[in-house]
């Protein structure tokens, strides 16, 4: 299989783990085997991003990280929050994804209102562009105060049950908000829980990777 189209991808938590560390890019490239992804790590960032302090210490780490990458086609911020990708959309001559604005644009095909699903009390910025108030947010799981909480059994359990809360509350699907949810690969089991549409944010940023792809046949 041909996988000379490259992306680059970047992590906004530190792993020195490298499968764990390379499992976004794993997961794009099982579903869309014609990109090749190559992934870097933020530095310092153990806890990865949880809070607006967190996110803006993390948006320098990301705008320098991004300048070590070469010969790719397009650059993937791998968090929920987009951090800095609009000022790498300033800098950079490629396109510039960002995880929350391709999950949440996928989510908008089932309605306008979205139960979002991430590990912030608030909703990432792009969620509540593409939403607005229509936007259903019931705060984050109980006991998940980072990524890392989500590998634990309880942080599982805590996440299915604030999915079957947003399917009572009316939304019409639910956006995953934090690419961590892709990490425990949770989304299949919430559809099943809920029956609802489950938006996963890797797989969403790697449709959006795809598209820009197959633009230049």
């Amino acid at each position: 299989m041909d996988r000379r189209w490259k992306a680059g991808l970047i992590r906004v938590v530190t792993l020195e783990d490298d499968s764990l560390a390379g499992m976004h890019g794993e997961i794009i490239m099982n579903k869309f085997p014609c990109l090749q992804i190559e992934t870097k790590c933020i530095p310092d960032q153990y806890e990865g991003i949880h809070s607006p302090e967190t996110k803006e210490s993390a948006i320098p780490k990301i705008i320098e990280l991004a300048k070590t990458f070469k010969d790719i086609k397009v650059l993937i911020i791998s968090c929920a929050d987009d951090p800095a990708v609009p000022e790498l959309e300033k800098q950079l001559d490629i396109p510039v994804i960002g995880a929350g604005s391709s999950a949440a644009a996928l989510a908008s095909r089932y309605g306008r209102h979205a139960g979002i699903l991430g590990i912030t009390e608030y909703a990432p910025a792009p969620y509540e562009y593409i939403f607005g108030n229509d936007l259903i947010n019931l705060g984050k799981p109980e006991g998940v105060n980072n990524t890392l909480d989500l590998m634990t059994d309880s942080g599982r359990e805590s996440v299915v049950r604030l999915a079957l809360q947003l399917r009572n509350a009316g939304a019409d699907s639910i956006a995953l908000a934090c690419t961590g949810m892709s990490t425990i690969r949770i989304a299949e089991l919430l559809s099943e829980k809920t029956g609802l549409p489950v938006i996963d944010p890797v797989t969403a940023e790697g449709l959006m990777t795809y598209y820009e792809y197959v633009k230049t046949l």
